[in-house]
């Protein structure tokens, strides 16, 4: 999509969101558009996983390289996690299947399904199910995972916007669509790494794991 100096800013409730507008956010998605929208941590900033040219856009905004990224995947479910992540042992599944929708991103080996443009030396993946209605909506409806990166707030002291017309003020000149889904979280997720033969909280945010 051609950058938008007027993107759509669209109101959503967690409780039930509207399937109509789904269907809209899933066709800004489908044409390449970046999209904001609320998770159940601090708002996240993403596109389709399968356009490459969406995730390169997303790469400059955030001032990173593709490979050096530390992008995570959003998923509705787990019926992604073994698409793009190499087989896990029965012990992490419990622990993700336990903790999952929830507040964490967890490392895993990525699969060879994994978008070339994100491997680079890396071997990793990022997985994550938001315990939040509209945004795992998006993803069932969109059919694949998007690409999930936090909005950060000039402010070091505030570090997140959490108020979603700021969020649009803000970042209209980068995003195609804003979605209103009430106000986000200051905390973001909290990172596991289950890469070794234990699993490594690499950066605590909201939630405790379940064990």
């Amino acid at each position: 999509m051609q950058q938008n100096r007027n993107p759509m800013f669209l109101k959503l409730y967690n409780e039930n969101p509207n399937e109509r507008d789904i269907r809209r956010v899933v066709d800004v998605l489908q044409q390449g558009g970046v999209i904001i929208y609320p998770t159940d941590t601090v708002y996240g900033l993403g596109c389709d996983i399968t356009n490459a040219k969406a995730v390169e856009k997303v790469a400059r905004i955030k001032g990173v390289d593709i490979e050096k990224s530390n992008f995570s995947f959003i998923c509705s479910d787990l019926s992604h996690l073994s698409f793009y992540a190499r087989p896990i042992s029965n012990q992490v599944f419990k622990i993700i299947k336990k903790n999952i929708p929830g507040p964490f991103t967890f490392v895993l080996e990525g699969s060879s399904n994994v978008p070339k443009y994100f491997k680079g030396k890396k071997k990793t993946v990022g997985i994550r199910v938001p315990d939040n209605n509209i945004i795992r909506d998006i993803v069932r409806e969109l059919g694949n995972p998007i690409v999930s990166t936090s909005i950060h707030d000039d402010d070091e002291i505030i570090e997140y916007t959490t108020d979603p017309e700021l969020i649009y003020e803000k970042f209209r000149d980068i995003a195609d669509l804003v979605i209103d889904g009430g106000y986000g979280e200051l905390v973001p997720s909290t990172i596991v790494d289950f890469t070794g033969e234990e699993p490594i909280i690499i950066r605590k945010g909201k939630g405790k794991l379940l064990i």
